[in-house]
């Protein structure tokens, strides 16, 4: 593990931002922010760009204390970089392999979260290497549709098909961007969404409903980074027991992919029923990001957010450390 600081010297962050994903700029917008918050008096901040000079975190591991990453995306979010930085032996903000890998892939996240009891849209995954009958598809979930690809996030090739034409197309578009694909049955219910963060014990910031206005009819990559693309309301207006609820389902979601430090858990509410889209454990951190919108309504600016998230993996840390001291 890397050096742990002493007091009053600063904690030395290694930032990971860019990498090799179609979500690179969003990443890079993500670093910017987060680089410009960090308190220069408690940190030394030295930003790393993966696909530039992965060789300044590989090469000099004992001079970083923390990793803190917004890499989004494929090699960045679905377990391979924090399988890398584990080898490193540096706490990691975030989740680890396990929890990173299978909260990327939509169809083993849904069968997840159905083990744990939570509710989930009907869903089919269509594959490359099989022969895909729209008709059937379409009588088995009907319409509309929701086509995305299985692993990849900010709304990347996903499309809202509400007729056979516009299925095909959704389809196809998927398939850009993987070998297999899901479509899932389109839940019309008010969008929430969820930040938790923690270790053992987790907490969830105030709720967000994302109405969006992007003209997709649902919260697309356009609606999550073009300005007013979407309307986010902070807090949501729901009941108490609404909002329990949600918190709940969002920290089952956290405990049953096996997330660390943070996540943002995506819902639909429809009626009384709650069902869970997925879970990103690297939100983004832009300045339109969802996560920095729940910490200022919980009172926190992003630096003090950052504070909250650095303490939580250096204290996850130390406990993972010292249970293998007393198993050794």
């Amino acid at each position: 593990m890397g050096a742990k600081p002493k007091n009053m010297q600063k904690i030395r962050v290694a930032l990971l931002a860019g990498g090799w994903s179609r979500e690179r700029e969003v990443s890079m917008a993500s670093g910017d922010a987060v680089y410009e918050a960090f308190d220069r008096d408690k940190y030394a901040v030295e930003r790393i760009d993966p696909a530039r000079n992965l060789r300044t975190l590989v090469g000099s591991p004992d001079n970083f204390d923390v990793v803190f990453s917004v890499l989004h995306g494929k090699r960045g979010e679905d377990g391979c970089m924090q399988g890398l930085v584990e080898i490193l032996g540096i706490p990691m903000v975030g989740s680890g392999v396990l929890g990173s890998a299978v909260s990327m892939n939509k169809q083993i996240s849904k069968d997840v979260y159905c083990r744990a009891g939570l509710k989930v849209a009907p869903y089919s995954i269509l594959s490359k290497d099989r022969p895909v009958h729209i008709g059937e598809l379409i009588e088995e979930l009907g319409l509309p549709l929701v086509v995305k690809p299985v692993e990849e996030g900010s709304s990347i090739g996903m499309s809202l098909c509400r007729d056979e034409k516009e299925v095909l197309k959704g389809i196809e578009l998927a398939f850009e961007h993987g070998g297999e694909i899901m479509a899932e049955v389109f839940l019309d219910g008010r969008e929430i969404t969820c930040c938790v963060i923690g270790g053992r014990s987790l907490e969830t910031l105030p709720l967000i409903e994302i109405v969006s206005r992007s003209g997709a009819g649902f919260f697309d990559y356009a609606a999550k980074y073009s300005p007013g693309g979407a309307s986010e309301i902070c807090p949501a207006a729901l009941p108490d027991s609404t909002a329990e609820r949600c918190c709940l389902a969002a920290k089952t979601a956290h405990r049953a992919l096996h997330c660390g430090v943070w996540s943002r858990t995506d819902m639909i509410l429809q009626g009384d029923d709650i069902f869970v889209l997925e879970t990103n454990t690297l939100p983004g951190m832009t300045r339109r990001s969802l996560f920095p919108l729940a910490a200022r309504a919980a009172g926190l600016n992003l630096s003090d957010l950052l504070d909250r998230l650095v303490r939580v993996a250096l204290e996850s840390a130390d406990a993972r450390e010292l249970l293998a001291a007393q198993h050794r």
